[in-house]
Formats: C-alpha cells, structure tokens, sequence
C-alpha cells in the first residue's frame, strides 16, 4: 500500500446559517455562487437545514455546516469538526 498526502488547494466556504440568515434579507453580503446555486436549485432552503445537489445526490447542511465550493465549482456540505481538521483560513480576497 502507498501513502498520499492532499494536495494543497484553496477553496471557498461559508457557514450554513450565514446563508440561511442572510438568503432573503442581505443577498449581497453572500459570496455569488452561493446566490447562483439558489438561483439555479443547486441549495434548496428546508427547515432543518439546506439541500445540496451533488454528484453524488442530494446532501443536507445543518445550521453549524460548512458549505464548500470545490476546485471544479461542486458544492458539498462539510461538517464543522471535519472542517476544522481539514482546512486552514487564507488571506482574505475576493474570489472568482
């Protein structure tokens, strides 16, 4: 068996609730896929959460999930002690 180690990449993420909070009343502080996958059914607002289309189906974000647009543009949810393991903050810049 081989060992691999995770290339390092730079992805967007934010929050589950600052998405539920802010949908509706302040779109425009949300990041712009974050608003095109609303616009495009990719994140369906539930009460208990958001559905997420995937490539792999329909995944829910809880309220304290991280939801993450991937190298290719794919949004997944990520759970906050995964998160946490998994990524580090990067300086802050406006994305494309």
């Amino acid at each position: 068996m081989s060992k691999f180690r995770k290339r390092p990449v730079v992805i967007e993420a934010i929050e589950c609730s600052e998405v539920r909070r802010n949908i509706h009343n302040e779109p425009t502080s949300l990041p712009r896929w974050i608003i095109d996958a609303y616009r495009e059914l990719t994140l369906v607002m539930l009460p208990d959460g958001i559905a997420i289309k995937t490539l792999e189906g329909d995944m829910l974000a809880s309220a304290d999930d991280w939801i993450i647009r991937g190298v290719n543009g794919e949004l997944y949810p990520c759970k906050p002690d995964i998160f946490e393991k998994t990524y580090e903050a990067v300086e802050s810049r406006e994305w494309d």
